[in-house]
């Protein structure tokens, strides 16, 4: 699967973030099946893009990989995504805003909805921050929305 993604800031309006990107899930074999209906699966997350200010011309790459799992239901439509990457950033600091290092953590819950066999749309709440490794982590917390095509 790979797709494109764009992001918003979901707290600390003032500061304006915003994030687009693109990605690729790759799905690792086996997984647990609970029933003939319901599955668990597990896979591996990989994006690149940038990060900003909304208004501000103060933006860096960010690219991130990490592991996911995904809750299937073969009779609705519907998957229930969550997901822990390790993140990279370009700078650690936008226009005043101070994210301690350019090494951070971004853990996500959301879901995809399938509009087709091949296409996909997503919505995930992610939080980045880089876990205290820093005495400086104000975290970030985005809204994200996706457009994804299965091949």
């Amino acid at each position: 699967m790979a797709g494109v993604r764009t992001a918003f800031s979901a707290t600390r309006i003032d500061e304006h973030f915003y994030q687009a990107e693109a990605y690729m899930r790759w799905s690792l074999p086996g997984g647990l099946e609970f029933g003939r209906d319901w599955s668990l699966r597990v896979g591996i997350d990989a994006s690149a893009g940038m990060l900003g200010r909304l208004s501000k011309e103060d933006n860096g790459f960010v690219g991130s990989l990490g592991p996911v799992l995904i809750l299937k239901c073969a009779r609705i439509p519907v998957d229930l995504v969550i997901g822990s990457s390790r993140t990279i950033l370009s700078r650690d600091s936008f226009d005043g805003v101070d994210l301690g290092v350019p090494f951070q953590f971004t853990s996500h819950l959301g879901f995809n909805v399938h509009l087709s066999d091949r296409w996909a749309l997503a919505y995930r709440l992610q939080h980045m921050s880089n876990a205290g490794i820093s005495s400086r982590n104000p975290g970030l917390d985005l809204h994200s929305l996706a457009l994804s095509f299965k091949f």
